[in-house]
């Protein structure tokens, strides 16, 4: 198993500092919105379903930016490319914010979401180009910890939601302060990124649209499958607690909380066992705690039972997203393009996820509707045989 020095290359080490800080800072950007749903979801006046189809809004812009990002990428840089996303994902978060909160407007709100959503999946698909290309640099799996970047960020948005929601500070006046912190120090740090690798012969014998490749969209469907285990717990683990434990809204904030800690705990010590055991048998167990953690968070009773399930869901999905990652971009040269694709399909989760559960929590509650994160787990773990290295 491989140690885990610092590169000897100042220009790799500080490509990784800024790719790590520009991961957190997004996690931070996405959390601190979460947080604040319940409050979204009150001003608004909104029941689960409706609320379903305004958190839509999100992931439309997202599945709309992502497809031409990677064609971005290519002409600019992904340095350049995630500052824009940047700029963008923090103007629709602002403005969201000042819709639902001083506004009291859904279709003001639902605007700002959707810019949001277009400034996530530009900076999503940027920073993870960037560190695919960092990670070959240090010829070992960092992927994952870059993703607990991801996750350390979502901590640091949830626990500062929990005291901002408990003592009704405005959204407008909570988010635009974590707005300009975030865009303002990933701007800066994107200054710090490696140049793209130059196209290589046997690349450029590729098809010339990673759409055409059956490896790229198997890719595609085992991250959708385990972006959905992800997603639906950033939108509804919170209101589910709430609604279906009966517990006090701060309770169901700090659930989110524990599963994005579990989560960071996973990518963190994840990366010893994919290099230790490979791609497939790791994520075949995550597969496997995702859905059982689910099934324990929805029909225990004991509300620590219920604790240990978030935590198992949030081990189980924490490696599926980043490792798919990774694989995408085993072909440095076609790196931004199937990362493009992989996160197009995989988007598609925060496309049909909220609308689905939230008419599916109208029907069963909030709580069962979580329910469908254990069927996902079949077709991730058939898709997973995908995500062996095929640099060539």
């Amino acid at each position: 198993m491989t140690t885990t020095t610092i590169p000897a290359d100042p220009t790799v080490r500080r490509a990784r500092n800024a790719v790590g800080l520009s991961f957190a800072l997004n996690g931070f950007l996405f959390a601190s919105l979460v947080s604040r749903i319940p409050d979204l979801r009150s001003r608004l006046d909104l029941g689960n379903g409706d609320l379903g189809l305004l958190l839509l809004a999100i992931a439309a812009g997202s599945v709309l930016a992502l497809p031409s990002t990677g064609r971005l990428i290519e002409r600019w840089s992904p340095g350049a490319v995630l500052r824009g996303g940047a700029l963008v994902d923090g103007t629709g978060l602002l403005l969201a914010a000042c819709g639902a909160f001083w506004l009291e407007s859904v279709p003001v709100a639902a605007v700002g979401l959707f810019v949001h959503g277009v400034g996530i999946g530009v900076w999503d698909v940027s920073m993870n180009v960037e560190a695919a290309e960092v990670e070959r640099r240090l010829a070992r799996t960092v992927m994952p910890r870059f993703h607990a970047g991801f996750s350390l960020g979502t901590i640091g948005g949830a626990v500062l939601g929990i005291p901002m929601s408990g003592l009704g500070v405005a959204m407008p006046v909570h988010l635009g302060a974590v707005v300009v912190v975030a865009v303002v120090l990933a701007v800066r740090g994107a200054s710090s990124f490696l140049p793209p690798a130059a196209p290589s012969a046997r690349s450029e014998q590729r098809p010339r649209t990673a759409w055409s490749e059956p490896r790229t969209l198997a890719l595609g469907v085992m991250v959708l499958a385990f972006a959905m285990v992800e997603g639906t717990a950033n939108d509804w683990l919170a209101l589910a607690l709430i609604d279906g434990h009966d517990v006090p809204r701060w309770v169901g904030v700090a659930g989110f909380a524990a599963f994005v800690t579990a989560m960071t705990a996973g990518r963190l010590l994840g990366t010893s066992l994919l290099d230790r055991f490979g791609r497939s048998p790791v994520l075949w167990a995550s597969a496997a705690a995702a859905g059982a953690g689910t099934v324990l968070t929805v029909l225990a009773e004991p509300l620590p039972l219920v604790a240990l399930g978030i935590v198992v869901w949030g081990l189980g999905a924490s490696l599926g997203f980043p490792v798919g990652m990774s694989a995408a971009a085993d072909d440095p040269a076609r790196a931004a393009a199937r990362v493009s694709v992989v996160s197009t399909i995989g988007y598609g989760a925060f496309l049909a996820g909220p609308p689905l559960l939230g008419q599916l929590a109208d029907v069963v509650g909030t709580l069962h509707s979580l329910l469908v994160v254990a069927v996902l787990m079949g077709p991730a773990a058939a898709a997973v045989l995908a995500t062996r290295d095929r640099s060539v």
